[in-house]
């Protein structure tokens, strides 16, 4: 267990016996798949930021226990659409939900997740906390629907693809963070810090999660390498040299965004290298992690925020 990970672990373990109770359905393969997909080896990043901001912040009660189960519900569903979208066959060294069941299983168990972490939230009771998250599931949809759209194409700039890993997933670390803040009734200054912690955090996330995708060890990471590469999509890594090459080179680049595949993964794999591509994708991974670092200047100074430091650390060091 990583030290982040340890300041809440009692928490933690609420939060994993209430997600198995909340998974209960009428419906075997509801229940079969909900398991299957939540029981595959996650980090539970977002619970945990709940967790940790909820504690940092002094919360004395015990409803950021739901919040957290409501975060990861919300979470889990759009992992089960994404790998239908995507067409993944691996995730977390095991097979994707979409690979062992099926398309529309997946796709609806997902939508039952949904609507159970909104069940969750009208028993929660806080007209703010809904309104957060109802508008971030809507944003991380649209999120998807552009990443769709953006596929395939090489004229995807750098500002695009931040739009998108902002919408698709720092919106949800963002909500992850606000909420436990507006939970704790903490001031606004701390609500902000919360917010920013989450978004830079979130933007950190994914920027390594693109970097992984040409640099990571399948093995460790749980997922193919070039799977980017494969779907046609415009990461930082490959936008970024795009920039940086011309000719052949360019060409090359274009096309493999193009129709997809990982036919030229070897000499893109290369050029990303050779442009310094990856080192610029990691240093920008970097710099927010340094601003999530430093939005926990207003925060009180406790081992939850120590921990979240630590995490802040763990985002552009891990290598999964």
């Amino acid at each position: 267990m990583l030290p982040f990970q340890q300041a809440i672990a009692d928490d933690l373990s609420a939060v994993n016996d209430l997600i198995i109770e909340q998974l209960h359905s009428d419906v075997g393969l509801v229940e079969n798949i909900g398991h299957y997909i939540v029981d595959s080896g996650g980090k539970r990043l977002r619970p945990i930021l709940v967790l940790l901001t909820a504690n940092c912040l002094e919360y004395p009660q015990r409803r950021h226990i739901e919040l957290a189960t409501i975060i990861e519900f919300i979470h889990t569903a759009t992992l089960l659409h994404d790998d239908v979208v995507d067409m993944s066959n691996l995730r977390r060294g095991k097979p994707t939900a979409n690979a062992q069941f099926g398309n529309a299983p997946s796709v609806l168990v997902g939508d039952f997740l949904y609507s159970r972490a909104f069940q969750m939230l009208v028993r929660l009771g806080s007209m703010e906390i809904m309104a957060i998250l109802s508008d971030t599931t809507n944003v991380i949809s649209e999120g998807e629907v552009q990443q769709l759209i953006n596929a395939k194409n090489p004229q995807v700039t750098e500002a695009d693809y931040f739009a998108v890993i902002h919408k698709k997933t720092a919106a949800l670390f963002e909500a992850a963070c606000s909420t436990a803040a507006v939970l704790a009734d903490a001031p606004q200054q701390q609500r902000d810090a919360a917010w920013q912690f989450g978004h830079h955090l979130g933007l950190a996330f994914q920027l390594v999660d693109d970097l992984l995708d040409y640099e990571g060890d399948q093995e460790t990471m749980g997922k193919n390498i070039g799977d980017d590469l494969a779907e046609g999509k415009p990461t930082l890594p490959l936008i970024h040299a795009l920039a940086h090459t011309q000719g052949a080179e360019r060409a090359l680049i274009q096309e493999a965004i193009t129709h997809g595949g990982v036919e030229h993964l070897r000499d893109v794999l290369a050029l990303v290298k050779e442009c310094g591509s990856l080192e610029y994708t990691r240093r920008k991974a970097q710099e927010h992690a340094a601003a999530a670092a430093e939005a926990l200047r207003v925060m009180p100074d406790n081992k939850y925020r120590q921990a979240m430091a630590d995490l802040a650390r763990f985002s552009v060091t891990r290598a999964y």
